[in-house]
């Protein structure tokens, strides 16, 4: 939550005045980690999707024990975890169309995603966790074998119609090519799914005629294709499915931290994971069997993935509980605690605060030139931070 917020300081805009000189290779690294890859491998701005779901599973484990203790039912959680999910996916859909006059319905958000799989998140949690293991198997393979089945893209495949260049550097050939951008079956999923509800954007939706209609003196009717032909990013409403996996990685790491296990066998099963995830990762993706692409939520990005999470919980575990380190990440705590009223800040309040922020104070941003887009984050962060904080000290936290 700590590194979407701070996005708003862009500091990619601040690397690409480093370009040159002693600096240069450290600002690289700093815009390379701050922005989405454009398709295969990752970065750590691309981590805040995996990482919010892997926590999800993370709290969940103690979610269902806490609630056990208290004596609630399995009918009485059941039916709150559905309505989680419906919020979730409800909320997902109206942050996305804020600004607008009309609702647009899709379902890639990192909301609308989560919502998708909590249920069955839930269902999974409540069977033993050997089931969890075999969750995440069925799920990977499954999900890699709908893929590898599904037909690959001709050779004269029209990628420019679905928003993607013929000569895309990321085109990858052969087998691997099931997971082109665009051309694979989640894509095919979404040009059916999402056009069974309106849309808003004409981007979306091509009028077009025939040759034959051009020519003719009467008026034809012209052919209109589906409103909905392509995400721009190659994202897809299926990425629920594999994110469901990430949220089980998640699942089984609560329950590790949740046991009154020894505290060298947890770190072993942190290790381990860490190790298997990133193991089998790098494997597939070297024998061309599945590329590691965020954007489609691969098999390979849930290992991959899912071991940078694993080892970020277990550095966290190590400093913060087990050597009592905690006070270097109270401005994580802040934010983490309410996690979801972050969420929905940088949606529905965030634009706002900056834009009045560049007005009211625009005497002292003239003054700092190139620093200034940088600065007027910053200062919008750290206001967001401070409400954050206040709800934090008055123990308001906004749950679902």
């Amino acid at each position: 939550m700590f590194l979407m917020l701070f996005q708003m300081v862009k500091l990619d805009r601040i690397a690409e005045r480093f370009k040159e000189g002693s600096w240069s290779t450290f600002w690289k690294w700093v815009s390379f980690h701050t922005e989405h890859v454009e398709w295969t491998g990752g970065s750590l701005h691309d981590l805040i999707q995996p990482g919010f779901s892997f926590l999800v599973g993370t709290a969940m484990a103690f979610s269902i024990w806490s609630r056990q203790r208290k004596g609630q039912s399995w009918l009485r959680m059941f039916v709150h975890a559905l309505g989680r999910s419906c919020i979730l996916v409800a909320l997902g859909v109206l942050l996305r169309n804020l600004r607008t006059d009309r609702i647009d319905f899709r379902f890639e958000d990192t909301l609308c995603q989560i919502g998708l799989g909590y249920t069955f998140l839930f269902l999974v949690a409540s069977l033993p966790r050997l089931w969890s293991y075999v969750s995440v198997g069925v799920i990977l393979v499954g999900y890699w074998g709908a893929f590898a089945s599904y037909p690959l893209p001709p050779a004269d495949f029209d990628y420019a119609a679905v928003g993607v260049p013929s000569e895309w550097p990321h085109h990858r050939k052969g087998f691997e090519a099931h997971w082109n951008k665009n051309s694979n079956l989640a894509t095919a999923f979404d040009q059916w799914f999402i056009n069974q509800f309106p849309h808003r954007s004409p981007s979306m939706s091509e009028i077009k005629t025939s040759p034959k209609s051009k020519s003719a003196t009467s008026a034809k009717s012209p052919t209109i294709l589906p409103h909905f032909t392509h995400n721009p990013g190659g994202y897809c409403t299926l990425n629920f499915i594999p994110t469901l996996a990430t949220m089980i990685l998640g699942l089984l790491a609560g329950s590790w931290l949740r046991d009154d296990s020894t505290r060298t066998r947890r770190i072993t099963m942190f290790l381990g994971a860490i190790v298997v995830c990133w193991s089998l990762a790098y494997l597939v993706d070297a024998l061309g069997l599945c590329p590691i692409v965020k954007r489609i939520w691969t098999p390979t990005w849930v290992l991959w993935s899912g071991a940078w999470c694993f080892s970020f919980l277990l550095f966290f575990h190590l400093f913060c509980d087990l050597a009592g380190l905690r006070a270097w990440a109270f401005p994580l705590t802040v934010i983490g605690a309410n996690s979801i009223a972050a969420y929905v800040m940088s949606f529905a309040t965030v634009p706002f605060l900056r834009s009045r922020i560049e007005s009211w104070l625009h005497f002292v941003w003239d003054r700092m030139g190139d620093s200034a887009t940088a600065a007027i984050g910053l200062t919008t962060f750290l206001i967001v931070w401070l409400i954050l904080f206040w709800m934090f000290k008055n123990r308001i936290h906004v749950r679902i």
